[in-house]
């Protein structure tokens, strides 16, 4: 534990040309993937039907998964929901076919194989819901986004209110062009993720604005990028551990929790390590680069206050 307890002496900002190309290219890849792959959005935004099922054994995956390829469902999502012995199956919507039509397909062709299956529940989201959801889903990002930029604005000041919008900016974009890459599902625990991604990042940008903030009236005689760069260093350890207990907590998740939380775990992981580099060679270089300067955060001293009282 000794090693958290020191300050680091590394020049973070030295390398934020470096930075800027890697950033550049996250970005620049992650929007083209989303143009050209896009999102593959689960049952909760395209709408569909879920079936929930429970064998009398242990289900393997893949052979159900080969089953329905065989048929019109070769699009289904299928994965254990809760217990080994029972799943969910995600199924796009087919024309001319309910909910109740489509769930009793499903049954008939997984009961070729003689095993008995018991029908647990049986969910339709129809697809103006899904729409609904999408828009709604991107609106709270927006508004989330704009009251960030409010809040860091009114505590701060507006170009430290720039740097972490960036930031954020930078991690939402870099995670969304992720799940864009690897294809997968994007869900409604997806987007509440990527929610909490903004909050992580932003605490650990708001960490160092603070003691920018704090150096900037304590340390005399220092450039803004000297500033800047001792205030990472100081908070480098308090980024290092929480970062790491983060990550630990979230791969127990992703490795241990089944099918059902794999992409929110996913997207906190992504987020996590994104928004920790995005703290250090985003934020602060951008505000550093707006013309952060020692007097943007001194007192303003009021004009006659240095007078005797007269009174």
């Amino acid at each position: 534990m000794e090693f958290f307890k020191k300050t680091t002496t590394v020049d973070f900002l030295g390398q934020r040309k470096i930075a800027v190309v890697i950033s550049t290219i996250m970005i620049i890849g992650s929007v083209i993937l989303l143009f050209v792959n896009g999102l593959n959005f689960g049952v909760d935004f395209t709408g569909g039907t879920i079936v929930e099922l429970r064998y009398q054994e242990t289900v393997n995956l893949e052979a159900v998964r080969g089953i329905l390829e065989g048929s019109e469902f070769s699009s289904a999502t299928v994965q254990y929901f809760g217990a080994a012995d029972e799943i969910m199956i995600r199924l796009a919507p087919l024309e001319g076919l309910d909910s109740s039509q489509i769930s009793e397909q499903v049954m008939q062709l997984l009961q070729q194989r003689g095993q008995e299956i018991e029908l647990r529940r049986v969910e339709f989201v129809g697809a103006q819901v899904g729409d609904e959801l999408t828009e709604s889903g991107g609106m709270a990002m927006l508004i989330a986004l704009f009251f960030i930029m409010l809040y860091v604005g009114i505590r701060f000041q507006t170009r430290f209110s720039l740097g972490a919008i960036a930031a954020l900016i930078h991690d939402v974009i870099t995670t969304l062009g992720f799940f864009a890459l690897t294809q997968m599902d994007f869900n409604l625990s997806v987007l509440a993720a990527i929610l909490a991604v903004i909050g992580y990042s932003l605490n650990d940008t708001i960490v160092v604005f603070d003691r920018i903030r704090e150096n900037f009236r304590k340390i005399r005689n220092t450039t803004p990028y000297e500033i800047c760069n001792i205030s990472i260093n100081q908070t480098m350890s308090r980024t290092i551990i929480t970062g790491l207990t983060t990550l630990m907590v979230l791969f127990a998740l992703f490795l241990l929790g089944g099918e059902t939380i794999h992409g929110f775990a996913t997207a906190l992981i992504v987020g996590v390590i994104v928004g920790t580099y995005s703290s250090i060679y985003v934020a602060s270089p951008v505000t550093l680069v707006l013309g952060v300067s020692r007097e943007d955060l001194m007192p303003v001293e009021k004009e006659g206050a240095d007078l005797p009282d007269k009174s």
